[in-house]
């Protein structure tokens, strides 16, 4: 554990920015967002930013593959580097564990090598989150925001900022941050993080529960009658998976360009109308269809597939964008989750 005063945070930035490329949530008037570090920015006191930094390892849009013809002859082109190491800085747990859920899509035979690239050479500091939202409800899917997963984990008080080193990834912190830290002892942050656990049991998601949820449950929940009733109002936006940490649904499209085609990929939505559409119809051709396939997903069919974890981090986003205020927690309630009531 090592530790430095709050007031040296800029200089903590700036002195890792010059050994690596660094990306932080930053606050702007509509929200916080992560982007690129420059000198003077400083790091957002939101609990957590509009979209989660997942495109930093899965990008909205990236080129896939570039195609040039040359009469006859055809030239395939990949456009990938290899990246250099980069620090994410001032992650929220749920955010971490996000990663844990892609990493089991992407990193899974076979494996995407765009995505592992970036995770390979991304450098995580989480952040503890002293002062959880009413929205939060991390907690119902086994995280602790008082002891974030991450290479590094940032804690800050009052006056103190501390850094716990947690990997071979994160120690490489340690170079540019040489004469701004100093050695502390692990329990210094005990009180902060008992402070954190006492504040998530007043939270109003505190005791949302996943008890009735889990893998093999499709029959139990694939033919309720709720599903008309919650997807009524649904507009199909796809706000909700485009905020979504853990969504990771994409398209591919060629597109042709003055200098031969370009194969891209593009984030997509389970909740819009041409989502499923394939050359003999679409299976999906109600709304309501689409909305319980996107809560099955989450609470039924990934942990089914994946050892019983949930494609849900209760980062709250959902609750947040959502412009009928429909989200996953009353999907959960109108399940009838114990613990969760009736809506």
């Amino acid at each position: 554990m090592y530790k430095t005063a709050k007031e040296k945070l800029p200089a903590v930035l700036d002195a890792i920015s010059r050994y690596f490329s660094l990306y932080l949530p930053v606050d702007y008037e509509d929200g916080a967002v992560f982007e690129a570090y420059s000198y003077g920015k400083t790091l957002s006191s939101k609990v957590n930013t509009v979209k989660s930094p997942k495109e930093y390892f899965f990008p909205q849009t990236e080129t896939l593959v570039n195609f040039k013809v040359d009469g006859k002859s055809l030239s395939i082109i990949d456009p990938r580097r290899e990246s250099e190491d980069f620090v994410i800085f001032g992650m929220r747990a749920c955010d971490v564990k996000s990663l844990a859920i892609l990493d089991r899509v992407f990193l899974s035979d076979p494996i995407d090598t765009y995505y592992e690239n970036r995770r390979r050479h991304g450098i995580i500091v989480s952040m503890a989150c002293s002062k959880p939202a009413a929205t939060c409800f991390c907690t119902t899917f086994g995280i602790d925001p008082s002891e974030p997963d991450g290479d590094a984990i940032l804690y800050l008080d009052k006056d103190t900022l501390y850094l716990n080193i947690k990997t071979e990834k994160g120690a490489k912190l340690l170079t540019p941050l040489q004469g701004i830290i100093v050695d502390c002892e692990q329990n210094e942050v005990d009180t902060q993080k008992n402070l954190i656990r006492e504040r998530l049991k007043k939270l109003p998601l505190s005791s949302l529960q996943t008890t009735t949820f889990s893998s093999g449950k499709t029959d139990d929940f694939f033919s309720s009658e709720v599903w008309e009733t919650l997807s009524d109002t649904c507009l199909g936006c796809g706000s909700c998976t485009y905020v979504c940490p853990t969504c990771h649904c994409y398209d591919i499209k060629d597109f042709k360009t003055a200098d031969g085609i370009r194969r891209f990929r593009c984030w997509d939505s389970c909740m819009f109308s041409d989502f499923t559409q394939m050359s003999h119809g679409n299976p999906r051709t109600k709304q309501s269809e689409r909305f319980r396939q996107r809560f099955m997903h989450k609470l039924v069919y990934y942990p089914t597939n994946h050892d019983g974890i949930f494609s849900c981090v209760g980062c709250g986003r959902c609750l947040k964008s959502c412009p009928i205020n429909m989200n996953i927690v009353k999907v959960m309630k109108a399940l009838g989750g114990e613990g969760n009531g009736k809506q």
